[in-house]
Parts: C-alpha cells; sequence; structure tokens
C-alpha cells in the first residue's frame, strides 16, 4: 500500500475512492464522501431536514466526508461531517482502502 499525503487522500475521497491511515487505532476505519444531491420530501424521513425544506419539494444536500468507524462499546457506526485533526492533516501515512 503506498502511503500519500492529506492532500493526495482528499484526491482519492473526491475520485470515489475510501482512504484511512495506518496511525489509526481502530481496524476497519475509512473516510468516504458523500456528494451533494438534492433531496426530495417524499424520500425524507428526517423531520429537521423536511423542516429546512419549507414549501420547496426538494432540497440541495452539500456533500459530507463519512467515517465507518467503532464507537465506545465496540458497536460499527458512520459519522457523518468527519473533521481532520491537525496530526491527520500533517500525516503521510494515509492509503486508498480496497
Amino acid at each position: 500500500m503506498k502511503s500519500m499525503t492529506f492532500g493526495q487522500a482528499v484526491e482519492a475521497l473526491k475520485q470515489g475512492k475510501k482512504v484511512s491511515r495506518r496511525g489509526w487505532n481502530g481496524k476497519g476505519m475509512y473516510l468516504w464522501l458523500l456528494p451533494e444531491c438534492v433531496v426530495k420530501k417524499e424520500w425524507c424521513r428526517d423531520e429537521r431536514l423536511i423542516e429546512c425544506m419549507g414549501e420547496a419539494d426538494e432540497i440541495l444536500c452539500l456533500g459530507s466526508i463519512r467515517m465507518f468507524t467503532h464507537d465506545s462499546t465496540g458497536r460499527k457506526t458512520v459519522l457523518t461531517g468527519w473533521l481532520a485533526s491537525q496530526s491527520d492533516i500533517l500525516s503521510e501515512d494515509w492509503y486508498i482502502v480496497d
């Protein structure tokens, strides 16, 4: 597995790839980019998102980086809106997950 910088990892996300860091403690953790999309009110079950739509029938949802991880009990979870730490940004141990 070739190591990458954070910038290269972001570019890989934009290409639809999953990325991870060798320095992360949890096994199987990775990031992916959920691209922006239009959500139609008829598809939506999220009350807050429906509230944001107001009288419109749809709303644009901007893209976000998501993380597959594990919570404190070991349960598999998805974190929406992952943010990079300073360590993540400066590390060069990023790689593409197959």
